[in-house]
């Protein structure tokens, strides 16, 4: 994603686990295999991702706690943060497929006429 480079500042402590990232895409799928280790090159075929890609956000995810390796095998983090975090991940991408041709999926705008009530309510 680009960023404007002056404006922009570096944080180290956050990672974009946004849905379509590829971290999203790996720390998901290392939650689905709880105590299972792969090597990235099973990651890339698992996942699909760019095998370039998949080391260094394996990097960025044990930098954020998220993920744990031993030799060249990478699991999920042994945490129950983590674990409560995967339940809620995992649950809102089952909702999220389950509900996906409701009416609300099938009009995207629905919410563009909205009477906006502001801060305060009115």
């Amino acid at each position: 994603m680009p960023v404007d480079f002056e404006t922009y500042t570096a944080d180290e402590g956050r990672i974009d686990l946004t849905d379509g990232t590829n971290a999203h895409a790996l720390l998901v799928f290392l939650l689905e295999h709880r105590g299972v280790g792969f090597t990235p090159a099973e990651l890339h075929e698992q996942v699909g991702l760019p095998r370039g890609s998949v080391s260094p956000t394996l990097a960025r995810l044990e930098r954020a706690g998220l993920v744990r390796h031993k030799g060249d095998y990478w699991a999920a983090a042994d945490d129950d943060r983590l674990a409560a975090a995967s339940a809620a991940v995992l649950g809102l991408g089952s909702v999220a497929e389950r509900h996906r041709d409701d009416w609300y999926g099938q009009h995207e705008g629905w919410a563009d006429e909205l009477e906006d009530l502001g801060e305060d309510g009115e």
